[in-house]
C-alpha cells in the first residue's frame, strides 16, 4: 500500500483549533430550514396523535416534558472508611443495598468506583506517611 503525502505532520489534526463557537452543523440547519414554516403544524399533529394513544408520538411528547434522568441521588448508609480495614464494611453495605433493592447494580458499581479511589488516596497517604517516618529514622 502506498503511503499518501498530505500538508499535515502526522499527529496535526487539519483543523486544530476545532469547530468554532457557535458554528452550527450543517445538517441541523438544513432541516430547521426545511421545518421552518411547519414547525407548528407538525408539532400540533404530533400532540394530535399523541392524544389519540400513537406509542411513538407520546413517547416525543413525554421526552420533551420529562427527559429521561441520567442518575439519581442515592441516599443509603455507607459505613465510614478511615482505614483499608474498613473496606470490607463499605463492600458489605453496597451489597446489602442491592440484594434489599436499595441499589439497582449499576449505583452500586458507581459508587464501589468511588470507594475504590476513597482506598487508593487511603493507601497513598498510608505510604507516604510511611516512607516518611522511614526517612526521619534513617537521619
Amino acid at each position: 500500500m502506498k503511503a499518501t503525502t498530505t500538508s499535515f505532520q502526522p499527529g496535526q489534526s487539519g483543523n486544530p483549533n476545532g469547530r468554532p463557537k457557535g458554528v452550527r452543523n450543517r445538517a441541523t440547519i438544513a432541516l430547521e430550514a426545511i421545518l421552518a414554516g411547519d414547525a407548528e403544524d407538525i408539532t400540533r399533529k404530533v400532540v394530535e396523535l399523541a392524544k389519540e394513544g400513537d406509542p411513538q408520538a407520546l413517547r416525543m411528547c413525554l421526552d420533551r416534558l420529562i427527559p429521561v434522568r441520567k442518575d439519581r441521588p442515592v441516599l443509603f448508609d455507607l459505613p465510614a472508611i478511615a482505614t483499608t480495614a474498613d473496606l470490607p464494611k463499605a463492600t458489605n453495605a453496597l451489597l446489602q443495598a442491592v440484594a434489599s433493592g436499595e441499589l439497582t447494580p449499576s449505583e452500586a458499581a458507581d459508587i464501589g468506583k468511588s470507594v475504590d479511589a476513597h482506598v487508593r488516596a487511603i493507601e497513598a497517604t498510608d505510604l507516604h506517611e510511611r516512607l516518611s517516618r522511614l526517612e526521619a529514622a534513617a537521619r
